[in-house]
């Protein structure tokens, strides 16, 4: 899915914390609250594609999409996942 090299490298633009790929409980959590509606990124735009794959900050609290292969690390793309709760 994503180059392991690539992962090792990868780290969260706001806080610089690591990153770790998404169990697929989170991203099947994060998938039915797409489907609901419910999800917004950091930017306040309504996220209307399901994801196939995430990378979860350190901390747990952040999640940024892998889309295609390529893991969109943007901070207004990145989705809250306390706000999914």
């Amino acid at each position: 899915m994503i180059d392991a090299e690539l992962l090792d490298i990868l780290v969260c633009p706001e806080t610089r914390q690591t990153v770790r790929l998404a169990g697929p409980e989170v991203i099947a959590n994060v998938n039915t609250a797409i489907e609901a509606g419910s999800v917004t990124n950091r930017a306040g735009e309504v996220v209307q594609t399901k994801l196939e794959a995430g990378l979860v900050r350190e901390d747990g609290k952040v999640l940024y999409a892998i889309r295609d292969g390529i893991p969109i690390m943007l901070v207004d793309e990145a989705l809250v996942l306390e706000e999914l709760s």
